[in-house]
């Protein structure tokens, strides 16, 4: 009888520390076969007080500490967007395979540079759009590629709420990459890219803060077969944050916080069906979990979220960021 090998346990380290970084490393506890090793933060008493809470061996006052531990095999990247390319060469020059928080990086060179050099070091690179890995939307892209309500036609993509403005905030702060666009106006852009494919013509207008950051975002994506996605994003509301997908028969409804793990509701032949796919944590597991058997695998680049499909969405928020005169 051929003795089953024990699973090889994943050690993750943490680089920043602060709400979506939390939620990743609550959703760490629930997985088997991981173990949370190392976080760091730019000061010792913020790394160790996270430490504690999510059962880390260790903690380090500085980035530079942590790529240093050869016992983490793969980082975390959860800093402000400014910093990803950054602390992603950091990491990478270390040898080190990480999982980076979306946006990839600030623009297209940024992108071009991460994905060089990981392919340089042979070390595995994904970017951390957590919506790509959620049971909902591959059932939803599953239902897309067969055509099972017929041709998808046009989409609608919404994800907004209101934060009083506040320049010191990373979510407004220019120098951070701050604005609606980068932080969540990227989702209903993905939408669009992992159902439509690259659009042929792009319409956008935005309002902007007094910082010059982009308080709202419209942007309509046209396909020369007469496809549309009408997407928007804004810090100065809250907005049902659905994304519906209008097919010849039927459609399709991601409801609320359709980022995160929520329900689907499908609209056909005058029924209506609701599936239900929360649960109970935050749904960065689906993620997690896909790195693991990356790096149990020994794989370089993830088969669903792969370099190419982060470059050209990089190019797409490029794009938009030109329309709307946006600049870092």
């Amino acid at each position: 009888m051929i003795k089953k090998q024990p699973t090889k346990i994943i050690h993750w380290g943490i680089i920043g520390l602060g709400s979506i970084a939390n939620k990743f490393a609550q959703d760490l506890l629930t997985i088997k076969d991981v173990k949370l090793h190392a976080v760091a933060s730019r000061t010792q008493e913020k790394a160790n007080a996270f430490a504690i809470k999510y059962q880390a061996t260790i903690a380090y006052s500085s980035y530079e500490a942590l790529v240093k531990d050869p016992l983490i095999d793969v980082v975390y990247i959860a800093t402000p967007h400014a910093l990803h390319m950054k602390n992603t060469l950091l990491c990478l020059d270390h040898n080190m395979a990480v999982l980076c928080e979306k946006p990839f990086a600030m623009n297209s060179d940024q992108v071009a540079a991460m994905i060089a050099k990981a392919k340089a070091k042979n070390t595995l690179l994904m970017e951390a759009l957590w919506t790509y890995f959620l049971p909902q939307y591959k059932y939803v892209l599953d239902v897309l590629e067969a055509k099972t309500y017929g041709k998808l036609l046009k989409i609608e993509a919404d994800f907004g709420f209101y934060r009083e403005f506040d320049n010191s905030a990373r979510l407004f702060n220019k120098a951070l990459g701050g604005g609606s666009l980068l932080d969540i106006g990227i989702y209903p852009i993905f939408i669009a890219l992992s159902t439509l494919g690259m659009p042929d013509n792009i319409e956008a207008k935005a309002t902007t803060f007094k910082n010059g950051v982009d308080a709202s975002c419209d942007v309509l994506f046209s396909y020369n077969n007469g496809e549309k996605a009408i997407l928007k994003s804004t810090l100065k509301a809250d907005t049902p944050t659905v994304a519906i997908f209008h097919c010849e028969t039927g459609c399709i409804k991601i409801n609320e916080n359709f980022y995160a793990p929520t329900t689907v509701t499908i609209h056909h032949n005058n029924e209506e069906k609701l599936i239900d796919f929360t649960e109970q944590t935050h749904g960065y597991k689906h993620e997690i979990l896909h790195i693991n058997n990356l790096l149990r695998s020994d794989k370089t680049e993830s088969p669903i979220m792969t370099f190419n499909f982060s470059t050209k969405l990089i190019t797409l928020l490029d794009k938009v960021r030109s329309i709307i005169n946006l600049e870092y």
